[in-house]
């Protein structure tokens, strides 16, 4: 009896990832003969986002419509949708935690856990406990430079050096008010130094565009010599040559965890369900990692010239903080410098 108790086990065993394939294989004809889905989406740059859409097209024959702007306009788009009746995004991903926890409290998600969580990197697991967003991006706000302006030794080590009058007309960051990177950063500062950190960096007239990666096109440009930017969009940029580098405050890189979520409603919500399962495979961590984002999965190795997470000091907001604290921090900052 024990024997056949234990070839029992190895029977079960062996099914079970056939079932859960299975399970993938239908959800995924099941999409097909949905055929498309629409994508509001912050986390990456326009080439990141579209080139993901692509794989997943490329993948299971599944149009993806990709509308990538900054957080704050998909959000704003997303609930003028929502004010006409209209379901036209299937998936959103934004970068600021506090726009799920709205639309999670007005019912405005559908509740779904992807097969492959148990897979990603347990940092990323079980991120809202009732199911209803999952991270599926993730990155950090570091200081960077323009490398033929500025020498590695006189970079910026901490927040506090932007505010060094020597970088007066040299500084460049995105707008809290469009961008999630660039809310969660400024919450963080304020939370770390106070408003009067702002207040002294808007002595410096930094030049302040939109999205977080537009600190790189300044960079680039000359237009400005060090910025609060991404890591990813800063190390792709300097990948392809441009003279651009990161470094990681001593007081703190802030962690930006950008998660995913089926609108209810959904007019695709095969092909949306399918869509948060694909986030989560390796080919979508490869892409990702190819355009210097931090993978989702751990089989798949960090970007070429980026720290491993557990080497850099982080400043983590809390889904609460961002919530309750951005909003407030976008009055303050058109208070400060009048934009």
């Amino acid at each position: 009896m024990k024997g056949l108790g234990r070839l029992a086990l190895v029977f079960a065993l062996a099914i079970l990832p056939v079932t859960a394939r299975a399970d993938i294989n239908a959800l995924a004809e099941a999409a097909k003969k949905e055929g498309e889905i629409t994508w509001y989406v912050a986390h990456y740059t326009s080439e990141g986002a579209e080139d993901l859409g692509r794989g997943f097209t490329e993948m299971y024959g599944v149009k993806v419509n990709v509308v990538r702007t900054t957080a704050q306009v998909a959000y704003q788009r997303l609930l003028q949708d929502i004010k006409n009746n209209q379901t036209i995004c299937d998936v959103f991903s934004s970068t600021d935690l506090g726009h799920y926890a709205r639309l999670k409290a007005e019912g405005r998600f559908e509740k779904y856990i992807p097969e492959t969580t148990p897979k990603i990197v347990p940092t990323f697991q079980n991120f809202d406990a009732d199911g209803f967003y999952h991270p599926t991006a993730a990155g950090l706000v570091v200081l960077t430079y323009n490398t033929s302006k500025v020498k590695p030794e006189d970079a910026p080590k901490k927040w506090e050096d932007l505010l060094d009058i020597k970088w007066k007309g040299k500084v460049s960051t995105g707008h809290p008010g469009f961008s999630g990177y660039v809310g969660t950063w400024v919450l963080s500062m304020k939370k770390l130094y106070g408003w009067q950190y702002f207040d002294k960096l808007e002595k410096n007239k930094p030049q302040i565009g939109r999205s977080i990666n537009d600190t790189v096109t300044a960079l680039n440009a000359g237009e400005r010599q060090v910025a609060a930017g991404a890591d990813g969009s800063t190390l792709f940029s300097a990948a392809r040559g441009n003279p651009l580098a990161v470094s990681y405050p001593s007081d703190g890189a802030v962690l930006i965890v950008s998660p995913s979520a089926i609108m209810k409603g959904t007019k695709h919500p095969n092909a949306a369900k399918l869509f948060m399962e694909y986030l989560y495979s390796i080919e979508a961590s490869k892409i990702n990692a190819k355009h210097f984002g931090i993978p989702m999965r751990p089989e798949v190795p960090a970007p070429p010239g980026a720290k491993p997470i557990s080497e850099v000091k982080l400043i983590k907001p809390t889904v609460a903080e961002v919530d309750k604290g951005i909003p407030e921090v976008i009055e303050q900052w058109r208070d400060t410098f009048g934009n």
